[in-house]
């Protein structure tokens, strides 16, 4: 293949090369350095391995064999910071961390081809690429603690901070870990990216943590080449930024081997002994633009591009090699044109690995649902004396009176809290206040600051800490006060949570369950921003589960489900609460009491599981079947009485799963009748409603379908939000219509 003007730039300033006098090769390569001549060699031979496979990139896609052109070359310097820390230590990585993962593979005792070999099938979209299966080319193992990040820009960052407070966490709580206990978490990242939201998140909280005297073990390294794709870094950005308090900050340039090992050693140290935040800035180059399609010269000068090939570390490596006297400029070329040959050999084996060949095989690892462990799992309980301590001798099943929707939520929580010590409760305002609305209140007097604590207020870090905490083993619960709120941080959710079992093949999973305040018709208490009905962008995110529980009962169980869902399978659980139902206590007539209901000892948990997917219905009519969900439930069960009271015989149906949504029963329901009615509290366009529709159609329903739906509108305050909000008359005239 032709060469690169990289790659002849390098071939030619190597062979001009003077050789120094021969050194120990146990001695440091230069002086005043903790790097050794041997260990230098080593990692020339990774760098060299990074670079070269960015060579075999750009030809696998000239023969339209590969699909991945993002490159490492000019950061090869990270094959240092791999050196500086332990195989075990978590590290989620930079698009351009070759070296880093070359290195570590090498570390751990694996050849060195396999480290190569590794990333040529993730190249060509290999189903037996190590980590994604041909989804993507990520950096990962789950054999070398390189958790995959794919290329959104900074998302990592806030999980990478969740990583270093699981580490602090377990060894603490005495609970399993997936880090040993001093290990530290390794997070690395390009100098734009310093500027995204969800990299200031991280910063912020790790300062914040540490400010506060909590322990955080996280190396921030920020590989800083002065370009995000065309636009430039000002200079000095980077050092302004990460200058934060309690964070310490340590600059080494990226391009000499020596200097980043150096530094790397000194900011791990810090970070392992001090359990606090150290951020690594290298000064590296971006060498062969930003990747294939890039043309480099259409936003630099020529002078520009040739001075950066005069810093390329491959090339300093190099030069350290030969000035020490540990290698010949002859013996480098040799080396280099005889990897070169190999490389590009096993590129083209790589083209003949296998490919995914099935949309059945491609979706496998979004989520997989073994119904009958999360049933086995579900209704597990602790010890009876764990929960008299728990509930302090006042069990919930023996309460004088049933529970509400909120009251049961606590109750089940902390029944979660007993039996599950990795199980952790955390977000704004849910510890000493026990949230907005009380439904984490008194947990933390309980279970401990702990497992039970208050977050900054930021939906992305949040979220970031369950990230991070639940690819450590542990079970985050986190809350989001409203879910509007939600929005300010939903990749953390669909680029993050959503991809992480997708994109390692299930070794990396994200158990969590994220309970959301939602919904609409607040009385006292409104705005959009309190008063939100939209989840159409949680509806489109492959493989989480969306749980819109109405009744206290249906809350308890389908909790109960979620949180052995996320345990056995690592599923990515949303726990929407209606937050008008919290303390509803009737439902017909004020006194009835018709919203309440008791809760439900451990012995009753198996005969009142409730799977995922499944519905409830009410009712046995045959005339017609109203499908709903949250407040639409209660609604449409008020619907549904005076209907009946004009001789309508009505069945009503509660999908409780918002994804996946429970087909098999919704069909049964709708066919006994041949009449649907969807009453959905979303909007028009893009609620739940629509879904239903098509799925319902698809599955081949030929009755009568309507729907009647809240308006394409944000929600105003006071009485004004009435008239943009599905109604109980709309629902009984929409009915009435339908029956005609």
């Amino acid at each position: 293949m032709a060469r690169d003007t990289v790659e002849t730039h390098f071939t030619d300033a190597v062979a001009t090369l003077k050789a120094g006098a021969p050194r120990d090769p146990a001695l440091p390569i230069k002086e005043g350095s903790t790097l050794t001549g041997e260990r230098c060699r080593e990692l020339y031979d990774r760098q060299q391995g990074s670079r070269l496979l960015d060579i075999a990139a750009r030809w696998l896609r000239e023969q339209n064999e590969g699909f991945y052109t993002i490159g490492s070359a000019g950061h090869e310097g990270n094959a240092a910071v791999a050196a500086a820390v332990r195989t075990t230590d978590p590290a989620l990585l930079h698009y351009r961390s070759g070296a880093f993962y070359l290195t570590r593979s090498v570390m751990a005792g694996r050849l060195p081809e396999q480290g190569l070999r590794d990333v040529l099938l993730g190249l060509t979209a290999s189903s037996d690429e190590p980590i994604a299966g041909g989804r993507h080319k990520v950096f990962g193992h789950p054999d070398l603690a390189i958790i995959p990040q794919t290329s959104t820009i900074a998302s990592h960052l806030p999980r990478s901070v969740g990583v270093a407070l699981a580490i602090e966490r377990a060894r603490a709580l005495g609970v399993a870990s997936a880090w040993p206990g001093d290990a530290i978490a390794v997070c690395s990242f390009g100098d734009a990216s310093i500027n995204h939201a969800s990299a200031l998140s991280a910063f912020n909280t790790a300062s914040y943590a540490t400010y506060q005297g909590q322990p955080l073990p996280i190396l921030f390294v920020c590989e800083d080449n002065g370009l995000g794709i065309s636009v430039r870094t000002p200079k000095g950005w980077v050092e302004a930024a990460a200058r934060r308090p309690g964070i310490e900050y340590i600059q080494a340039d990226g391009c000499d081997l020596a200097e980043v090992h150096d530094a790397a050693v000194r900011a791990a140290e810090h970070v392992r002994t001090t359990r606090s935040p150290a951020f690594l800035h290298l000064s590296t180059v971006r060498l062969m633009g930003h990747a294939g399609s890039d043309v480099e010269s259409s936003y630099r000068t020529q002078r520009e591009i040739r001075a950066d090939y005069e810093r390329d570390p491959l090339l300093r490596t190099a030069a350290l090699l030969v000035e020490a006297g540990l290698a010949t400029p002859e013996e480098l070329l040799r080396r280099y044109e005889a990897e070169r040959e190999h490389l590009l050999r096993m590129a083209l084996e790589a083209t003949r690995a296998p490919k995914l060949t099935s949309a059945r095989e491609i979706i496998e690892p979004l989520a997989p649902r073994r119904a009958d462990m999360i049933a086995k799992i579900s209704p597990v309980a602790a010890e009876p004396s764990a929960r008299e301590k728990a509930f302090a001798g006042q069990l919930p099943e023996k309460e004088d009176k049933p529970l509400t929707l909120s009251q049961a939520i606590n109750r089940t929580l902390a029944d979660a809290l007993a039996v599950y010590p990795e199980m952790m409760v955390f977000g704004e305002d849910v510890a000493k206040k026990g949230g907005v609305y009380g439904v984490t209140r008194g947990l933390q007097k309980r279970f401990g600051a702990g497992r039970v604590f208050d977050t900054l207020l930021d939906e992305q870090a949040v979220l970031g800490l369950a990230l991070g905490t639940g690819v450590s083993r542990m079970l985050p619960v986190p809350e989001i006060q409203y879910l509007a709120y939600l929005h300010n941080a939903l990749d953390q959710i669909r680029g993050e949570a959503a991809t992480m079992s997708f994109f390692s093949r299930g070794a990396y999973r994200n158990p969590m369950v994220v309970r959301v305040a939602g919904y609409a018709y607040q009385k006292g208490f409104g705005g959009h921003f309190h008063n939100d009905n939209s989840i159409a962008a949680l509806r489109d995110i492959p493989g989480i589960v969306i749980a819109s529980p109405s009744r206290p009962d249906d809350a308890s169980a389908m909790l109960r489900t979620c949180l052995a869902a996320a345990r056995t399978e690592g599923s990515v659980c949303v726990f929407i609460e209606p937050i008008a139902l919290y303390n509803t206590r009737d439902l017909f007539d004020e006194g009835d009491s018709g919203w309440l209901a008791p809760y439900a000892p451990p012995t009753r948990w198996a005969e009142t599981h409730v799977p995922i997917g499944r519905a409830r219905g009410y009712g046995d009519g045959r005339d017609l079947t109203i499908v709903t969900y949250g407040n639409g439930l209660r609604m449409s069960l008020r619907a549904a009485v005076k209907l009946t009271q004009d001789g309508v015989s009505c069945r009503v149906l509660d999908l409780r799963w918002l994804a996946p949504l429970p087909m098999e029963d919704l069909m049964r329901a709708a066919e006994l009748t041949g009449k649907v009615l969807i009453a959905d509290e979303s909007r028009r366009t893009g609620g739940v409603s629509e879904g239903i529709v098509a799925e319902m159609l698809d599955a081949g329903f030929t009755g009568q379908l309507a729907r009647v739906a809240s308006a394409d509108s944000f929600i105003p305050l006071g009485e004004a939000a009435n008239h943009v909000l599905l109604s109980e008359a709309e629902i009984e005239q929409a009915a009435r219509k339908l029956l005609t």
